[in-house]
């Protein structure tokens, strides 16, 4: 397990390509986003996918949320959006709030746990969001954390926690915000809160009647 200091508002592109490279490979790369770090790797990869179940200890029936750096990324996730899911994606994207859609039938198992839906967000931090670009495809980015313990707020946390379980951290200094993100389930077309996290409810709301 490496760790490399990274700039989170203005990171190096270079060590983000390195990183991405580490992704595509089937790796795994810890980061931070603007809610808790997170851990990357190749939202297309099974296996991938499956060593973050193995270094969180999470269980397999719990689903996955990806990171996409656009929304035209969504064509390879999701089968459709429901009209007014629109207006909550110009409201709250890029931002903390994590978006359960309806899953392509070729997206990863892996991903969904033991439903048809997938989690997906459009981060709103640097380092999050061109290293999806340097991936080119949707990234993982569940918390960097064992299941069950603190959310990971620097990258000592997930180092403390998680170890060689990851191949790469990258260390852009304490997380701004102790909270994960939102998810707020839109997949019947019905905004339904999953999770509370940094993106408040309220807004939600707000940007759903409007």
């Amino acid at each position: 397990m490496k760790v490399i200091a990274i700039d989170p508002v203005r990171p190096d592109e270079t060590i983000l390509q390195a990183a991405a490279d580490i992704i595509r490979d089937g790796g795994l790369v810890a980061f931070p986003t603007e809610t808790v770090y997170g851990i990357g790797a190749d939202g297309t990869n099974p296996a991938a996918i499956r060593r973050i179940y193995e270094a969180k200890g999470r269980p397999e029936s719990k689903p996955i949320l990806v990171l996409v750096s656009d929304r035209q990324d969504l064509d390879r996730l999701v089968r459709c959006i429901p009209s007014r899911v629109h207006a909550l994606m110009d409201a709250c994207w890029p931002g903390p709030l994590t978006l359960v859609l309806p899953a392509l039938e070729n997206v990863p198992r892996e991903l969904l746990g033991e439903g048809t839906t997938i989690g997906v967000r459009h981060s709103g931090a640097a380092i999050a969001g061109t290293l999806c670009r340097a991936v080119g495809g949707p990234v993982t980015a569940p918390s960097a954390n064992r299941s069950g313990e603190p959310e990971p707020l620097t990258a000592e946390d997930v180092a403390v926690q998680l170890g060689d379980g990851v191949d790469l951290i990258l260390d852009g200094g304490r997380s701004p915000s102790d909270q994960p993100s939102t998810v707020v389930d839109v997949s019947t077309g019905t905004p339904r809160l999953i999770r509370a996290g940094c993106t408040p409810y309220d807004r939600v709301a707000d940007a759903w009647r409007q």
